[in-house]
């Protein structure tokens, strides 16, 4: 029973990360990086 429960919560983690990544607002933005993230321009 523990085996189940253990793999039934990683899972639910695993969505529940993969649920609040795929809600980012920024996730659909065109906008480009901030200066500081670029290579040498």
């Amino acid at each position: 029973m523990i085996d189940n429960f253990a793999l039934g919560l990683t899972h639910a983690l695993l969505l529940l990360a993969a649920w609040r990544l795929l809600r980012r607002p920024d996730l659909d933005s065109e906008a480009p990086p901030p200066r500081h993230w670029r290579a040498r321009d």
